[in-house]
């Protein structure tokens, strides 16, 4: 009776565990995905311009699959080499069209400027092996890298690591806390303000948002971001991250570096995107990014709740990079 009774409480403990692990709600908002719809309507030719660049595109520059991608600022990097720059189409993108020629990328990819090269090989590799599936199988920047690295060569990486690794690294996201937020709609693989859409509250979010779309869709390196989370995140991040609040997680910067800017071949946290840190944390808890480079993280985010990953997502990005 006793070895039932025990069973039945174990069972109902599991249950009871699932029920909580599922009641956690999926942060949509860190893994924007579009609504199926009718496509916008977008202008087929024209003369660009962007603000501190005397660079001149056209619409058609501005294409993914173009002779080479859109570059507004080519004072602020070296030559880019033709797997960066142009790619090898139609198996490869050019790496530089969605992490931009400056490696400053966007919201819904990796900043890879400055990154150790080593470490830049180990990801694609993840990328190939299986390692880095994600959260969100419908998010369409994880299923590019996941394409790209099972056809990209050896040599190929090699050149885009080097590349990306002697850039120096920028960050272009201010870090607000606030209740309410601009409502936000998908736009592409990003979030964007509706316009004239008015706010609504934040709740336990990052909504992080380019300050001008236009400018973020003509994919220049300059674009900055804001990224709205909840009231007392960075100061309940900065326990977490620089004291692990009292033995609930680690102290980051053991791995990380004194500054969180990196340590031989562990990445940089400081100045990058707080939607990436946060998608990033949240696949390693859930298993979605694994591999030997993702055992140290597991035991880092074991016991924390989504608020307090948000919290650390959140003070990070707040760093000089």
């Amino acid at each position: 009776m006793n070895s039932i009774l025990r069973r039945s409480t174990a069972f109902s403990a599991a249950v009871f565990s699932l029920a909580m692990l599922s009641a956690e709600e999926f942060p949509e908002w860190a893994y924007p995905v579009a609504r199926p719809g009718p496509a916008a309507s977008a202008p087929t030719e024209g003369r660009l311009r962007v603000p501190d660049s005397a660079v001149v595109l056209t619409v058609k520059d501005l294409q993914a699959h173009g002779p080479g991608v859109p570059d507004w600022h080519p004072v602020e990097h070296p030559s880019m080499p033709d797997i960066v720059n142009r790619g090898r189409e139609p198996q490869v993108w050019a790496c530089a069209y969605c992490h931009l020629p400056s490696g400053a990328g966007r919201p819904e990819n990796a900043s890879l400027a400055g990154l150790s090269a080593t470490y830049l090989k180990q990801e694609v590799a993840a990328f190939r092996n299986g390692e880095r599936p994600g959260s969100e199988p419908k998010r369409a920047p994880q299923g590019f890298m996941i394409a790209l690295a099972k056809e990209v060569t050896e040599a190929e990486i090699e050149e885009a690591a080097n590349y990306f690794a002697a850039l120096k690294p920028e960050a272009f996201v201010k870090v607000v806390e606030t209740v309410e937020v601009p409502r936000s709609y998908v736009a592409g693989t990003m979030l964007a303000r509706v316009p004239g859409g008015g706010t609504e509250p934040l709740g336990e979010r990052i909504i992080e948002m380019p300050d001008d779309l236009t400018r973020a869709e003509n994919r220049d390196s300059r674009t900055t971001y804001t990224a709205f989370v909840p009231v007392g995140s960075l100061a309940k991040g900065a326990d977490l991250v620089l004291t692990g609040a009292g033995g609930k997680t680690q102290v980051c910067a053991t791995c990380h570096g004194p500054e969180l800017r990196g340590l031989v071949d562990v990445p940089r946290l400081a100045g990058r995107s707080p939607s990436y840190l946060m998608r990033q944390l949240y696949d390693v808890r859930h298993g979605t990014r694994t591999g030997l480079a993702t055992v140290p993280m597991q035991g880092v985010v074991a016991n924390l709740s989504e608020g307090e990953l948000i919290a650390i997502a959140a003070y990070v990005a707040s760093l000089p990079p």
